[in-house]
């Protein structure tokens, strides 16, 4: 399954025994994998009723928060890695949860859909949006209120004084290092402050 890959792609990315905190960690999953791979430890926040108790019947510590009023609850690097993933695209101030990600954790990780993936183009070049895996709604029903590409992200990161450490694409499970803003349908950054 293309997506337990993707998964296991950014958890690579996640230091064994880290501390983490997943922004809008749906049911946890990804959380109970790192656990039980990777010896991490953390919380998941959530806002949705149904994947807050998904995440307590997993045995994942969660916080029913909404993202948009921020991490203040949180001390400055109170975690070793903070995952964002799936979740900007969905928030109103993407810059201040970015940088709150960056100041309430060591090390940060985002992914979103690629919006410049070369079928998403075809698709705009045609004159229709996109309706893909990654972006799999009509453009009258999606939850995203934003759309970006990976090359958009690497512009942010710099104007926001974030250090990328690593970035890639994913597409089908497998990571794109070649031309990822082009071929990857899933762009993932890893970064720190600067």
């Amino acid at each position: 399954m293309s997506e337990r890959r993707d998964m296991e792609r950014i958890a690579e990315l996640v230091p064994h025994g880290s501390r983490v905190l997943d922004l809008g960690c749906g049911t946890g999953e990804l959380l109970e994998y790192l656990q039980k791979h990777r010896g991490c430890s953390g919380y998941g926040i959530e806002i949705d009723d149904a994947n807050v108790l998904a995440c307590t019947q997993r045995g994942v510590n969660v916080i029913q928060l909404n993202l948009e009023e921020g991490l203040a609850i949180f001390e400055d690097q109170s975690f070793d890695v903070v995952l964002q993933l799936e979740t900007l695209q969905h928030l109103r101030n993407t810059e201040a949860m970015l940088r709150e990600t960056a100041r309430v954790g060591r090390l940060g990780i985002v992914s979103f859909p690629n919006f410049a993936h070369w079928p998403n183009r075809l698709r705009v070049a045609f004159g229709r949006m996109p309706v893909t895996r990654t972006l799999p709604y009509e453009w009258y029903d999606t939850p995203n209120i934003r759309v970006g590409t990976y090359a958009d992200f690497e512009v942010l990161a710099r104007k926001n004084g974030l250090t990328v450490l690593d970035s890639f694409g994913v597409q089908k499970g497998r990571p794109v290092r070649r031309l990822p803003n082009l071929l990857a349908s899933v762009a993932v950054f890893k970064f720190s402050r600067g």
